[in-house]
């Protein structure tokens, strides 16, 4: 069964699973009472610094690091806190980035839990673009409606294709995968033409498979919620099937030939199925890219 798009493993048991959590959940009263008690509150932006030879072309570096903001998973719907996607929209805001990425599953259980996050996201400035790709999730509700209703607000959902920034950064392209989950991703369409800095936007770390002789400079993804229920001892309770999700759970890592490439994975906003995050807070990502 498949209410509306392309995922291929949402099952008769998966959309009965959503229905009776829609019932339960309700108006969103658990994640409310988890946020209360203090099982989703403490929220953290993690900030990264990475240099990369020049592109340009000219020979003249941009006088300035390109800033990049990445979010992802913000399961707007009755399973996520409304405040904490508010706290995370603020940050946003007030990180001032030339460029927003956001790396998808935007909604939990109905596509129209979108409407009123992109109230949030809307004013997020981003002189530069602003650019999502979607995730499992979004794939299982009403992809189509969720496209739309963030390219009204002028965010780009970049589905296996990419896009230029312009100067002084107009050698840093932008290139959106197909969720390796429950889409197709095509690299070479996502990689078609970019020929400078590559800068991979992705759901999650399993993308990774699709790009083993691909070169490119930065991957940003989510999708792991970093285990969203850890043990004291570091353990996670959950993790996302796939070899390379559960290898990079939540971190900066240096991957792909010579370990050239650089991954950041992040926890991500909101919750999936149950309402509580302990020990895996909450976090957005802030990238300063400085060329030499």
């Amino acid at each position: 069964m498949r209410r509306n798009g392309r995922a291929r493993n949402y099952t008769t048991l998966r959309h009965t699973g959503e229905q009776v959590l829609s019932l339960v959940y309700g108006n969103g009263w658990p994640a409310e009472l988890m946020y209360r008690v203090g099982l989703h509150r403490t929220f953290n932006v993690e900030q990264h610094q990475l240099v990369v030879p020049n592109h340009t072309g000219t020979g003249d570096a941009p006088a300035r690091p390109l800033r990049i903001a990445f979010a992802s998973d913000f399961h707007a719907g009755p399973i996520t806190p409304a405040r904490v996607i508010a706290t995370a929209c603020q940050a946003l805001t007030q990180a001032q980035p030339d460029v927003l990425l956001l790396g998808g599953d935007f909604v939990s259980l109905d596509a129209r839990h979108i409407d009123t996050l992109i109230e949030h996201l809307a004013p997020i400035p981003a002189p530069y673009g602003r650019f999502a790709v979607l995730g499992n999730h979004d794939l299982w509700a009403d992809e189509q409606y969720i496209i739309r209703q963030l390219e009204a607000i002028g965010i780009r959902v970049l589905m296996n294709r990419n896009v230029q920034l312009a100067p002084p950064f107009a050698h840093v392209w932008i290139c959106g995968l197909d969720d390796i989950c429950e889409g197709t991703p095509d690299v070479t369409s996502a990689f078609a033409g970019a020929e400078g800095v590559r800068i991979v936007l992705m759901h999650a770390p399993q993308g990774l498979e699709d790009l083993p002789e691909q070169p490119f400079t930065l991957a940003l993804c989510g999708h792991t919620h970093g285990g969203q229920i850890v043990l004291p001892n570091g353990k996670p309770v959950f993790i996302p099937p796939g070899k390379l999700n559960q290898k990079f759970l939540h971190g900066r890592f240096h991957v792909g030939p010579q370990q050239q490439s650089l991954l950041l994975v992040s926890r991500g906003i909101g919750c999936s199925t149950l309402p509580v995050r302990l020990f895996a807070d909450p976090d957005i990502l802030l990238c300063e890219m400085a060329f030499i």
